[in-house]
């Protein structure tokens, strides 16, 4: 074991959960055992609620503006430990190093964007009669906890925990059991910045503390990210428990290719989507729709998906089990008539044999009905269906329960604006394959990827974060009263 076992993080010090149930963390690059992770109780959340409501009332009275001096130093710390940072997330998550890398860069920006909100948050205050004023202010909930997945082990923590925490709330975050690692490093990082003890503490485990968290009534807001079947139960959970929540679930993200496109750049740009941190991204291509004659991009797809080799620059799947699943949904597109133009099953990378590999793969002549159109396969995979028109691969984008992001390809600036306001996505590309909003613009979906009102980072994830609290004054007995006072 590489790692001493995981402990959970309570009022700044790393305590012990009350469990012997514990489960191993192995690293899907080589198959080697990283640490064990302890399987909490409500007792240990229950602890952590405690510290974080007696930690609130100071840490909510701060001012926002010394609040965000943690932040800053915060920021540099990121930076400082940049390359430590993105070498943990490789190791236990499988990324390449520089997705990692990225995945840092990407905190960074996250936290600078946190730094900013004094500057958006300042309020609003009006005099609505002589000597009458109304004043809004932003005040924070309490006590909030985030539920985060493995596949971006540094980058959703810190989607929700540098706002949550500045706007004045205490939280509690629950990692993927799977990499547990770099929550326990950004907490080192806090209080190292000067964040005060009980801010921000950590429980880690599994179904068990997510029902916990959602159960408990001490906790007053919830956000999560993980598949949509998890995340309906997480929103059904949270909210009749009378709790805020908002629940980012999964995707099967369309990529229209009209025959105008640029070849190489749409080639190399549907091929980084869908094999990008090994396809396990809600923004990752889930499905290609050709409009008419394609066949000369899918040639350069074919050409650059056989560039990315794995274990050189395509990261490992998470488990043995997620490569089995992935492989399953290849298996049974071959078997219903879709050709697989690239494929990479039972991908073995030497030296790192008990590694878990899917390589690139490719496959054409997918129809609506196969599961590898319809199902988020989370792996790198790209299924290309083939139709005669731009309003046919809208029906198929819009017939698609999920609603995350949609992006197409092409040189038409009127067929963009088409596709751009009929695509039912809450995220759209114009030859762009990933189409993620850089701050302060928000992340997040529609329809099946997304449960609860507004965004989880940007601008839209202050509504979140806070609720409205509205004074109306008055100092001048003289003004006499009339209706507005």
């Amino acid at each position: 074991m590489k790692y001493q076992a995981i402990k959970n993080y309570v009022n700044g010090q790393f305590v012990e959960a009350s469990t012997d149930r514990k489960m191993d963390v192995i690293s899907p690059i080589d198959g080697k055992h990283l640490s064990t992770v302890p399987m909490s109780t409500y007792a240990d959340l229950d602890s952590a609620v405690a510290a974080a409501k007696e930690a609130f009332p100071k840490w909510s009275r701060t001012p926002i503006k010394e609040r965000v001096q943690i932040f800053f130093r915060y920021r540099s710390l990121l930076e400082k430990h940049l390359v430590e940072l993105a070498e943990l997330c490789s190791e236990e998550n499988g990324k390449i190093y520089s997705e990692s890398l990225a995945e840092i860069e990407k905190c960074i920006e996250l936290t600078e964007f946190a730094v900013s909100l004094p500057q958006l948050v300042t309020g609003e205050v009006l005099e609505v009669s002589r000597g009458v004023e109304c004043r809004t202010e932003h005040a924070p909930l309490g006590v909030v906890a985030s539920i985060v997945p493995f596949n971006f082990p540094s980058m959703v923590p810190n989607w929700t925990m540098p706002n949550a925490l500045a706007l004045g709330n205490c939280m509690i975050i629950k990692p993927s059991e799977r990499v547990p690692l770099s929550c326990g490093r950004i907490a080192e990082l806090l209080k190292e910045a000067g964040l005060p003890d009980g801010v921000f503490n950590i429980i880690n485990g599994d179904v068990e503390i997510v029902e916990a968290i959602c159960d408990h009534p001490g906790i007053d807001a919830v956000s999560f990210v993980g598949s949509t079947k998890v995340a309906k139960i997480v929103y059904q959970r949270a909210t009749s428990n009378l709790k805020r929540c908002l629940a980012l679930g999964g995707a099967k993200n369309h990529l229209l290719v009209l025959p105008d496109a640029i070849p190489g750049m749409t080639a190399q740009n549907v091929t980084a989507s869908m094999s990008g941190c090994a396809g396990q991204r809600c923004m990752a291509a889930g499905a290609m729709v050709g409009v008419g004659a394609i066949d000369h991009i899918v040639e350069k797809i074919c050409e650059e998906a056989r560039k990315v080799i794995p274990g050189v620059n395509l990261g490992a799947v998470i488990s043995k089990e997620s490569k089995e699943r992935i492989e399953r949904f290849i298996d049974e597109a071959e078997k219903d008539g879709a050709k697989i133009l690239v494929d990479g099953r039972k991908t073995v990378v030497e030296g790192k044999e008990a590694g878990y590999y899917v390589g690139p793969t490719v496959i054409d002549y997918v129809t609506p009905n196969m599961s590898v159109a319809k199902e988020e396969i989370f792996g790198p995979v790209i299924s290309i269906l083939r139709v005669a028109n731009v309003d046919e691969a809208l029906a198929i984008e819009n017939a698609n329960p999920y609603g995350n992001a949609a992006s197409v390809f092409t040189q038409n600036g009127g067929a963009a604006r088409y596709i751009i306001d009929r695509a039912s996505a809450g995220m759209i590309g114009v030859n762009v394959g990933v189409p993620v909003p850089r701050e302060p613009f928000s992340f997040g979906g529609w329809n099946e990827s997304k449960f609860g009102v507004g965004d989880i980072t940007g601008k839209s994830s202050i509504e979140f974060w806070t609720k409205l609290k509205k004074s109306t004054t008055k100092w001048n007995p003289e003004a006499g009263v009339n209706w507005m006072s």
